[in-house]
Order: structure tokens, then sequence, then C-alpha cells
């Protein structure tokens, strides 16, 4: 998964911020002050004053449910240079995932962030590990200088909804 592959996001995928099933949302070790909302939602995470920050040590666990099945493209991470993400791992629909056993699973994918991915370049994900996604579970094992906070401006996922495809052919096979 290079940063070049992903430089532009093809015109199919949209963001899938209005798909989220807020109500669900959850992170773990996040500061009460600084939490996912400033990194996930809308209009929030335009702001580079607003972020996520890790409590305890630099680790983050975030549980993200849709409201809908998506196919997952590419995932955009962006934060500081020195306390920004490093190793990203994604779980294609685990729930319950924990710190203790986040380990337990192999992740559907792995991206590693550098500065320069940090700025809101896209990350292409295996598209193939990302087609009926119900949740997505990100686990930020690192950042970029091994201090003990991560901070993260931004996360967006971009893909499609499964179901605009299949919905528009069965309301056709009805009509005739």
């Amino acid at each position: 998964m290079s940063a070049e592959s992903a430089s532009a996001i093809y015109k199919s995928q949209v963001d899938l911020v209005d798909f989220v099933d807020w109500s669900g949302v959850e992170c773990l070790n996040q500061k009460t002050s600084h939490s996912i909302p400033n990194a996930l939602k809308q209009g929030y995470r335009e702001d580079d004053g607003l972020n996520l920050e890790s409590d305890a040590d630099e680790q983050l666990l975030i549980y993200i449910p849709f409201n809908q099945v998506v196919k997952l493209h590419s995932i955009v991470v962006k934060g500081p240079e020195e306390d920004g993400p490093r190793t990203v791992k994604l779980f294609s629909n685990k729930e319950h995932m924990g710190f203790s056993n986040v380990n337990d699973y192999p992740p559907s994918d792995t991206a590693i962030f550098t500065p320069d991915t940090l700025q809101g370049k896209p990350i292409v994900l295996k598209y193939v590990k990302f087609q009926n996604v119900r949740s997505l579970t990100i686990f930020i094992e690192d950042n970029q200088s091994g201090s003990d906070i991560t901070k993260v401006q931004k996360i967006a996922l971009f893909g499609t909804t499964v179901e605009t495809t299949d919905m528009k052919g069965l309301k056709k096979i009805e009509d005739h």
C-alpha cells in the first residue's frame, strides 16, 4: 500500500461519515478532553486545532459501526509529524476487541503512516478484505516519535455502500 497508488480517490468512492452509527462508536484510551468526535465527526475533523489524543500510553483502539453494509476502499489519517499515528491495524467486523485481545487476531490490513501520508493522503486498503463491512476497528499501535501521546486530527473512510448497487437491481425487477 503506497501513498502514490492512493493519490487519486476513485470518483465512485464516497466519504462514509454519513453511514457511521454514532451511538455505537467507541474509543479506548482516549483523553476525555480530546475524544474521538474531534477526529471523526464532520466539521470537527476539519479543524486542525481539535484532535483525538491517547491517554495512558500511545495506543488507541477505535470501534466504528456503520448503519449499513459498506465496502471500504481507503483511509485518510491526519496527524502531527511527531505524535501522529505510525502503525495502524484495521479489523473488519470484529466486535468487542480490547487491548488485551487485539493481538489475538490477524488484522484485515495494516497501514504504516509516514509524516508525508499523515498530511491527509489516502491509503488504499486491501479492497477484497473490506467488501461487507458492518464495523471497523482501528488499532493505532504506535506513533511517529515513540512518545506516550498519539494525536489524530482526522480520520476519514472512503468507500461505497453495498445497498446502493443491489437495491436498484431489485427494484427494477419488481417494477415489471
